[in-house]
């Protein structure tokens, strides 16, 4: 039985792409840097804040840690611009929620901003966000994933995971459980391969959770 299930943020629960090209195009500005585009910011995120930036600036920069500062202070004050849930996501957390399972969101996004999202988007449905910090690796280090579960009170048997790229099945592989891959976020289905279900719509979570 399925007792616990936890989510990526970015492009599984929350469409944050907007919010995170705008970010980005202020930090490159005010290097007089080119400006980058929906699809090559989409291309960018996954691997947190940090490579976002790397990714973005131009292969010769030497201000990657000034670029990424002034990023994280202007999304910290304009990630909420243009972010919503994708549609469906509220009603299922909310059936997930009144069926008594645990839900947590682990993310490659910068600590704060986690907490933040979750909770002007979630309120009370989530029950533990956690975002990149110094003392939690990275996805696919499975680390975040298992101080979720640690915190949720939950195991391997009883957890699943679900999102929408090739670095969350492998997250879900390293921390020893089942993976529901997402196609509505950032990333295409080639990149779910390896995903133990393969979804196209947030209302089949709910008929995998039941089927355990």
């Amino acid at each position: 039985m399925i007792k616990s299930i936890i989510f990526d943020l970015d492009g599984t629960l929350l469409n944050t792409l907007e919010d995170l090209k705008e970010s980005t195009n202020y930090a490159l500005c005010q290097f007089h840097y080119p400006q980058r585009t929906l699809e090559e910011v989409r291309c960018f995120v996954g691997n947190g804040v940090r490579k976002l930036i790397e990714r973005a600036v131009p292969s010769d920069c030497k201000n990657v840690e000034e670029c990424l500062a002034i990023f994280k202070k202007n999304y910290s004050e304009n990630m909420c611009n243009h972010t919503q849930p994708y549609n469906g996501i509220l009603k299922i957390l909310e059936e997930l929620h009144n069926e008594n399972l645990k839900i947590g969101v682990v993310s490659n996004k910068f600590d704060s901003a986690v907490k933040e999202l979750c909770k002007k988007y979630f309120g009370d449905l989530i029950d533990v966000a956690i975002g990149q910090a110094d003392d939690v690796p990275k996805k696919p280090a499975p680390d975040g994933v298992l101080k979720a579960m640690r915190i949720l009170g939950s195991d391997k048997a009883s957890t699943i995971y679900a999102g929408d790229s090739d670095v969350d099945v492998e997250t879900a592989k390293n921390a020893g459980l089942k993976c529901i891959g997402v196609s509505w976020g950032f990333r295409s289905k080639d990149y779910l391969k390896g995903a133990d279900f393969i979804i196209d719509s947030p209302s089949e979570i709910i008929k995998i959770v039941r089927s355990f």
